[in-house]
Formats: C-alpha cells, structure tokens, sequence
C-alpha cells in the first residue's frame, strides 16, 4: 500500500509539473495603424473590396478561364500546396508527441566463445555445448513526458508553422491572379495599339498618295514625298514590333497558367472594360485579417514565440520511461513457452542538463533574438501592406484625371487631322502640318490605350493590395 501511495505522488508531481509552461504568451505587437489610408475620400467603413471573389470583380468571362486556370495549373502554386501538405505531415506528427513510442524487436543470436577463453571453458562445463544461442522478441517502449509545456510548444509551433505555409500559398495565389489579370489587360492594350498603328498606316498611305499627285503636279517638292514615305515607314515599323509584344504577352500568359505558348482568346476590347467606379478599402486594421501576406508574417512570429518557450523548457528536467518485455529463451524450442520464457523491464529516470557548453544559453538568446527579428518582420510586412494601398489609390485617382485628359487631347488631334488634311487638299497647309498631326495623334492614341490599361491595372492593385484574389 505505501508503495502504490508513492506512485500516486510521484504521478501527481508529474502531471503538475507538465501542466507549468515556460515562455510568453503569444500578444500581437502594437501597430499603430492609421484610422485611414492615405486618401482624398475620407468616407471610409468597413466593406472591402477585397471580400469580393475573382469572378465577381473580373467580369470578363476570358479572363476568369485564364485565372481558373492559373489556379489549377500554375507551377508555383502547386509547389505551394505540396508545401501545405508537408507541413501537415509535420503538424500531425507534433500533434502526437506526447504519446510513448512503441517498437517490436525480434532477434535470434548464436555465438561461439574461444575454448581458451574464460566463456569458452565455463559454457562448455555449464551446458556442454560450444555455442550459445538467445532468442529474444520484445516490445520496447520509450515515453518523454514533456514537462514545462515543451511538448506542447512544439504542437503550437508546428501548427503555426502549418497556418503559416497556407497564408504563403494564399499570398502566391494572390500575385497570381494580379499577374495574369494585368498580362491579360497589356494584351488588350496591345490590340488596341495594333489597330491604332493599322489606322495611321492608311492614313499615311491616303498623304503619301496626295503627296504624289501634288508633286506629279509640280506643286510640291520631291522632299515632302520622302517625308510622307518615312512617316508611312515610320508607322509600319510598328506594327511587327506589336505584334511581337502580342506573341510574347501570350505565351507570358501561357506560362502563369500552367500551358504549353498558344493564342490567347479574348472577347472584349480595351474600351470595352469599365474601370471600377468605386473601390471600398475598408479600414488598416482590416488588412491583419485580410492580406495573407501579412497572416502569413504573424504566424512565423507565433512559431517564433513558441520557440524561445521550447528553447527555456528544454534548460530544465525532462522524464523519462523506458520498458520492454516479451519472450526470451536460449533454446528455440522454448522460445515461445509461457509463462516460463516471458520477461520484463520497468525503468524511470529524470535528466537535468548542468552544463553543456553553454548550448542550450545559446540556444534560448537565439530563439529570443529570432522572435524580436520576427516581430520587426511582422511590423515592417503590415507597413508595406498599408503603404501598397495607399500607393494604389493614389494611382487610380490620377490616373483618372490622366485618362480624361488624354481622351480630349486625341478628340482634339482627330479634328485637327481632319482639317489638315482638307487644308492641304486646297493648298492653304503644307505637308509639314499634316505629317505633325498625323504623328502627334499615333502618339497621343498609344499614350491614351497605355493609360487605360495603367486605370485598369491600379484597380487590380489595389484589390490584391487589399487582400483580394484569394477567394475564386
């Protein structure tokens, strides 16, 4: 009965002493976060566009086949998720760290000992015979009984480290879909450049035509037909440069969605794709929650602070207890007689490190020093975040302002085409002013589809910026 009472208290000790935790509690550290990105709009709540799905902000259905996809396909992102599943696999073993370790061992030994040795001489007098056989099959048990909450850190740390690979995935998913709608929206631009240098190249032929009637009249020089031929040339020039920049935007695109370079369809025109009219950012604080690049950020600051506390628990005793027993027996044919061939053995033991060389000192600072890393990480992810958002708001703003303004200075050059044109058809302008006007209206058309795409673009920012693009 004494006996059966010290194992009791012994038990109790145990549980008690398992149940301390060393370390700090995980607390998210201090942001100081804005009540308000920087923006104009101060009306601001807390809807986020970022809580739309990709079809629900992408309205163009070949754009959303190219982000399915890219989803199902892309490379990374399937490296990614087999990140995920390996990280699992780590969870799930950490998950049962506190249970004993359990093996089968099944061994049969013979030896011969020297007849000049002192085991030679006493075998043969024991059991006359030179050889020696053991038969031996045992469970063996091994059980680390985690005191000072290790075993449980390390659960904590694996699990965040778990949470930590997802966020990862989620954030390469993100940028995903922020890739392939903004290769997607160039592609477009590209179309519209295309059609632009198309449309100047008629033109120039239509000038260089009444050029050559002009001089085959003796009403002009041969100098004016040459500067109507560079500028034809000029203008065709362009066009095999875009349509290289198309081939290499669509096999970019072919890439980002995991297929071999081939013709990418689209249904829409550049003009035919509304920027939005209103983006709801919701407040900075929302983005700890939203952004999965910075969800990612603090789960390695939790796996960071479950670290130091391992590192601390690892300074102090751990339990031990071993046991194993099965049959045993120096004759085959007796190997597997019960009760008479069973065995078995029960051992405890508590270590205590003293001293190591000071490893497991080094260990803690280190583990310290990598959390205060981690929180300067966490801090520095959350300010890119909110300075990414601000950054796209500024964008769509101006570049609204820049587009409008673009738009009334083609209006103006196409009107002032119309009347150079007429004009040096009666002789009152000369070929100077028409080629001017034809090349200030190519620039300014490709200068306008490029802000157009930028419009579009900020609007893709400011969406992933946000969080967005994770949810299909």
């Amino acid at each position: 009965m004494n006996h059966l009472h010290k194992l009791y208290t012994v038990t109790a000790l145990a549980i008690l002493i398992t149940g301390c935790k060393v370390g700090k509690e995980y607390v998210r550290p201090g942001m100081n976060l804005p009540q308000q990105f920087r923006t104009e709009d101060a009306k601001t709540d807390s809807s986020s566009v970022a809580a739309l799905s990709t079809k629900a902000f992408f309205n163009d259905t070949e754009l959303q086949l190219l982000i399915d996809s890219a989803n199902a396909r892309n490379f990374d992102l399937l490296i990614a998720l087999k990140n995920i599943e390996q990280a699992d696999q780590t969870l799930r073993e950490a998950k049962v760290n506190f249970l004993p370790e359990l093996g089968l061992n099944i061994q049969a030994n013979s030896s011969t000992p020297s007849k000049n040795s002192l085991n030679g001489l006493s075998i043969g007098q024991f059991i006359g015979s030179r050889s020696v056989q053991d038969y031996n099959a045992a469970l063996n048990l091994s059980w680390e009984i985690g005191f000072f909450g290790k075993l449980k850190g390390m659960k904590a740390k694996a699990l965040s480290e778990y949470l930590q690979t997802r966020e990862a995935s989620n954030a390469i998913r993100s940028k995903l879909v922020s890739g392939v709608a903004m290769g997607y929206y160039n592609l477009l631009m590209l179309d519209e450049q295309l059609q632009i240098a198309n449309r100047t190249l008629s033109l120039n032929d239509s000038t260089l035509r009444m050029t050559k009637l002009q001089w085959d009249a003796g009403l002009t020089t041969i100098l004016a037909v040459q500067q109507a031929e560079a500028q034809r040339l000029s203008s065709a020039q362009l066009i095999p440069s875009l349509q290289q920049s198309i081939s290499v935007q669509e096999n970019a695109l072919s890439l980002l969605t995991g297929t071999v370079p081939s013709s990418i369809n689209r249904m829409k025109k550049l003009n035919e794709i509304a920027p939005a009219q209103q983006m709801p950012t919701g407040y900075p604080v929302a983005l700890l929650n939203n952004r999965p690049d910075v969800k990612a950020s603090e789960y390695a600051l939790r796996a960071a602070n479950e670290s130091v506390g391992i590192a601390q628990a690892s300074m102090y005793p751990s339990l031990n207890i071993t046991a194993n027993g099965g049959l045993n027996s120096f004759k085959a044919s007796n190997w597997f007689n019960i009760p008479g061939s069973l065995f078995g053995m029960v051992a405890g033991s508590v270590a205590q490190p003293i001293f190591q060389r000071r490893k497991l000192k080094t260990a803690f600072e280190i583990a310290k020093l990598e959390r205060e890393k981690s929180v300067l990480q966490f801090r520095q992810t959350v300010l890119t975040a909110v300075t990414e958002v601000s950054d796209a708001l500024v964008k769509s703003a101006r570049l609204k302002e820049q587009v409008a303004i673009a738009e009334n200075r083609v209006n103006t050059l196409r009107s002032a085409i119309k009347n150079a044109n007429m004009l040096f058809g009666s002789g009152m302008a000369t070929y100077l002013e028409v080629i001017l006007a034809q090349g200030n209206l190519l620039q300014s058309e490709l200068e306008l589809s490029n802000l157009k795409r930028q419009r579009l673009a900020a609007d893709v920012e400011l969406y992933t910026a946000l969080g967005g693009g994770i949810n299909e």
